[in-house]
C-alpha cells in the first residue's frame, strides 16, 4: 500500500517523528564527540617529554585530561606582563 503525501505530511508532524529526530541526533553528536577526544589525544600524545610539564599534565594523565576529567595544575610560573 502506497503513502499519500498527506499521510507522510501529518507523520512528520507528530510527537514520535521528532522524538526519533532527538535521539538520531543525539546519537550522532555522541559518536562525533568519540571522534574529537581520540583526535586530542593522539594530538597530546604527540607532545614530547620536555614540553609535556609545561601543559601541567604528565603523560598518564593524558586520557583523563581529554575527557575534562583532570584539572590543570598551576605550575608556579612567572607570567610576563
Amino acid at each position: 500500500m502506497f503513502a499519500t503525501l498527506s499521510v507522510l505530511a501529518w507523520f512528520a508532524g507528530t510527537k514520535t517523528s521528532r522524538q526519533l529526530v532527538r535521539r538520531f541526533d543525539a546519537r550522532c553528536e555522541g559518536i562525533a564527540s568519540v571522534f574529537v577526544r581520540r583526535s586530542a589525544m593522539t594530538n597530546v600524545s604527540e607532545i614530547d617529554d620536555r614540553a609535556l610539564p609545561d601543559t601541567g599534565i604528565e603523560r598518564s594523565e593524558i586520557a583523563a585530561a581529554v575527557c575534562g576529567l583532570v584539572t590543570i595544575r598551576h605550575q608556579g610560573r612567572r607570567q610576563w606582563s
